[in-house]
């Protein structure tokens, strides 16, 4: 008899030491994740992240502009939600008629998701027909206005003049736009140079150029 109680003792010893270590495993593992929850920042995590897009972008069930980057991180949880476009973005925009508007293309963006305005860094160049070619190192795109505008030195090429100077507001197809401080506007002939290259301004137009008022430009018809 006494040796059964000893036996009965030790085995609820042992049952009542098992599943105090088990509550202790358990407990321990609910404070790690408790606590590497708590290091999280949702805000700084992207919601979504996807490799080597190729997508079209439309609102209200109107196509707008295709999309092309090799990385597109996308934050819904940030305070003011956006799209960051780290390596680069191609963009292509289109009218109501789906004909291409203009194409843009940068280093690196991001998309304000609520404010609907794009920020384009980097060598921002953008495209509008076969002739046209705008280039600066830092682009605004808003959407709801409707316009394009930059602060930063912009390079204007088209198939009659070259435009140069710093600050740029536009409409968003390109058609009617201002330099804000323009310090070169002169004729060329657009196949002697690359795209993007400087220019030879012939001496008679280059004091001419310097005191070009932004009203004169050759608007992108």
């Amino acid at each position: 008899m006494s040796a059964f109680l000893h036996s009965g003792l030790r085995k609820s010893a042992v049952a009542l030491f098992v599943t105090f270590a088990a509550l202790c495993i358990i407990s321990c593992k609910n404070e790690r994740k408790v606590d590497v929850a708590s290091k999280l920042k949702p805000s700084a995590m992207p919601t979504m992240a996807t490799e080597n897009v190729a997508t079209f972008i439309s609102d209200s069930g109107i196509m707008q502009y295709k999309l092309v980057s090799p990385k597109w991180l996308v934050y819904n949880e940030a305070k003011e939600p956006y799209w960051h476009f780290p390596k680069g973005i191609y963009l292509r925009k289109y009218d109501r008629a789906f004909k291409v508007v203009a194409s843009v293309a940068a280093d690196s963006a991001r998309y304000l998701s609520q404010k609907k305005i794009w920020k384009l860094d980097g060598h921002v160049e953008i495209h509008r027909g076969t002739s046209d070619l705008f280039l600066t190192n830092q682009l605004f795109w808003d959407e709801r206005e409707h316009k394009l505008y930059s602060d930063s030195f912009v390079h204007i090429e088209t198939a009659t003049h070259i435009l140069e100077g710093h600050g740029f507001v536009s409409n968003e197809r390109l058609t009617k736009y201002t330099i804000v401080k323009p310090t070169g506007v002169f004729p060329i002939n657009q196949q002697s140079i690359e795209p993007g290259a400087p220019a030879a301004r012939p001496p008679e137009q280059s004091a001419q150029a310097n005191n070009q008022s932004p009203a004169s430009e050759p608007p992108l018809e």
